[in-house]
């Protein structure tokens, strides 16, 4: 089983920027399809964004289109989430996600995706 890492997470003020990491402790992702969500206390896991197996298919929620970026890259195993002008409302528990099942296509729900990360908190307050 995939276990994955997250990182990057902390404290911003709404305009700023931070990256976040997602790398497995063992194995590797390349064959995955990759995913970020995010949970807010007293909220549901939400879709933020996802990204298939080479890198092809993207999609975003709504909410963060234009401001966030999934990236991946394979040959150093890891996937990351540039996050530009965040605001308050993005403040959750951010979730790195993997699915080894159709992993060519990038899917936004939760139940397909396989392994997950124990989350990085990011934080936005002014």
């Amino acid at each position: 089983q995939v276990q994955l890492v997250e990182s990057g997470g902390g404290l911003v003020q709404p305009g700023d920027s931070l990256r976040l990491s997602c790398a497995p402790s063992g194995g590797t992702f390349r064959f995955y399809a990759m995913g970020w969500f995010r949970q807010a206390p007293g909220a549901e896991r939400k879709f933020v964004a996802t990204i298939s197996m080479n890198g092809g298919n993207v999609r975003y929620e709504d909410s963060v289109k234009g401001r966030f970026t999934i990236s991946r890259d394979n040959a150093n195993n890891t996937v990351f989430l540039q996050m530009n002008s965040v605001q308050i409302e993005d403040t959750a528990v951010y979730f790195c996600a993997a699915q080894d099942f159709n992993s060519h296509v990038a899917t936004i729900f939760s139940l397909d995706y396989d392994y997950w990360g124990q989350g990085t908190q990011v934080t936005v307050s002014s």
